[in-house]
């Protein structure tokens, strides 16, 4: 027993002396490992933020400007010319020599020159052997050579890397800063090392770099900038003709059908009038027009029972430059809501009443208060109001800078439910507008109805097909169909096979 005790009291004592050797050791263990370590930091050279030289094969405007904005992102930068003495117009920190000794002194070769005058670089090829050459290039006119500048520029100097970069920014982005104009550039190349290399410097200069894959795309890249708003031809020349439709159907009804039976001169209606009768007609047919698409590739869907076959080459147009129609019929809207707002300062509205008033006067009669007819203006102008919302709301969520912070389900329910809501507030906005006046025969002259009744005939039957085709027996199927279910497998096979052919 009294061992026990001394045993345990001769470890309590001894206990705490061992705890703070154990506790020193480690210190001085510490203190010596970062000695070392320090040592061995100073051994390592330190390591240079400095960047690869970038050598620029002509000085014209847009070589200038991208060897600016990359002397200001820390490239050095050595520009090769035929003239090879400073220039005032060569950015100070750049140094100018001929092509062969700016081509030695940099792994990277922007090409900023023009395909016919890439014939020099063939006696280069022992100097560019290895070495990244960026293509810059465009043409005058798209396909004008049978293969791409890149791909020439390839076969001139097979030894070296080639990527295609920087033909969709103009020489005005890069002096601007890039705030005020496309960021996107647009790279291939078969190397990916190279191709890399260049993405960094893209990135480098505050530009937004997107892989196209390899030298193939190169044809297509140098077509891009050379395309006038290829997705907006179809909405233009259709809002184009569809505006010179009503215009002179408006024209003949309310400018030269009164000159002629009544003898009266409305050729000033050419001013506010008829463009505030056309906008709106516009912004609603514009937009019907650009859900009807999906309700006809609902209905071929439903007809053939497969999602798999492919839908005629005029609704796929159809249906890809539906965003277009709509941006397109937005203007159209924000048109009739400026002029609806500037109607009571006209001189014409303002003598109709000046001139009603005063016959009222005259025969002492006041003509009393319609509610019906309150009614009925006071929800026209309100429909009016909650589509114009709508509208620009579906216009802002169009904006790639808007739609690429939503959510696929999120853009879905602002396009499509939001959509078709707009459709109805507008479509109804005009049935009031209309009233009882659709079965008056003084509405029609010459046999022709307003322009509002027939603003109304594509709406209609959009909705109307629309709730039809939200009916629980064909939604269900109809959902089937787009989830992957076929009524007749063999059948898509086949009708693809058709029109593949055809179109061969």
């Amino acid at each position: 027993m009294f061992s026990l005790i001394a045993a345990i009291t001769v470890t309590d004592s001894i206990r705490p002396f061992s705890l703070f050797q154990l506790y020193t050791h480690r210190v001085a263990v510490r203190a010596k490992m970062n000695k070392n370590s320090s040592n061995i930091m100073a051994l390592v050279p330190k390591t240079s933020n400095k960047r690869e030289t970038v050598c620029i094969f002509g000085t014209g405007d847009f070589g200038r400007a991208l060897g600016h904005k990359l002397i200001q992102s820390g490239y050095p930068v050595v520009f090769g010319s035929r003239s090879p003495w400073p220039s005032s117009l060569i950015p100070k920190d750049a140094e100018v020599l001929s092509h062969a000794e700016a081509a030695q002194k940099a792994a990277i070769i922007i090409i900023a020159i023009q395909r016919q005058h890439y014939d020099f670089l063939a006696s280069l090829e022992e100097t560019l052997h290895g070495k990244v050459l960026v293509d810059i290039s465009n043409n005058l006119k798209i396909n004008q050579y049978p293969e791409s500048n890149a791909k020439y520029l390839a076969q001139l100097v097979p030894s070296a890397r080639v990527v295609k970069a920087f033909n969709t920014v103009s020489a005005w982005a890069l002096q601007s800063g890039t705030l005020d104009a496309s960021r996107q550039v647009f790279v291939c190349g078969d190397d990916t090392e190279a191709k890399q290399m260049v993405i960094d410097i893209v990135r480098a200069v505050g530009l937004t770099p997107l892989d196209q894959g390899s030298l193939l795309a190169a044809r297509e890249i140098e077509n891009y900038p050379l395309q006038l708003f290829p997705m907006w031809k179809i909405p233009i020349f259709l809002s184009l003709g569809l505006t010179a439709f009503f215009f002179f159907y408006c024209l003949v009804r309310d400018v030269i059908y009164p000159c002629v039976y009544e003898n009266k001169d409305y050729s000033f209606f050419l001013a506010i009038s008829i463009p505030n009768r056309i906008s709106p007609i516009m912004a609603l047919v514009l937009l019907a027009l650009v859900y009807l698409p999906g309700v006809l590739a609902a209905i071929i869907q439903l007809y053939r029972g497969t999602k798999y076959s492919r839908f005629p080459d005029w609704l796929d147009k159809w249906m890809l430059c539906r965003k277009q129609l709509g941006l397109v019929a937005l203007p159209f809207a924000s048109l009739h809501v400026i002029y609806t707002l500037v109607m009571p300062i006209r001189y014409y509205v303002r003598w109709r009443i000046e001139d009603r008033t005063i016959s009222q006067a005259l025969n002492n009669k006041t003509a009393p208060f319609d509610n019906t007819n309150g009614w009925l203006s006071d929800s026209y102008l309100a429909l009016g109001i909650l589509g114009f919302f709508l509208f620009v709301l579906l216009g802002i969520t169009s904006l790639p800078s808007v739609s690429n912070n939503v959510n696929w389900r999120e853009f879905r329910f602002v396009q499509s439910k939001l959509g078709y809501l707009t459709l109805i507030l507008c479509t109804a906005h005009t049935l009031v507008y209309g009233g009882n006046r659709f079965l008056s025969p003084s509405s029609y002259r010459w046999y022709l109805p307003n322009a509002y009744m027939l603003s109304l005939i594509i709406p209609c039957i959009v909705l109307v097909v629309k709730f039809v085709l939200i009916l629980p027996c064909l939604d269900k199927q109809l959902t089937r169909i787009r989830q992957g279910w076929e009524r007749n497998p063999q059948y898509s096979e086949q009708s693809n096979y058709i029109i593949n052919k055809s179109a061969v």
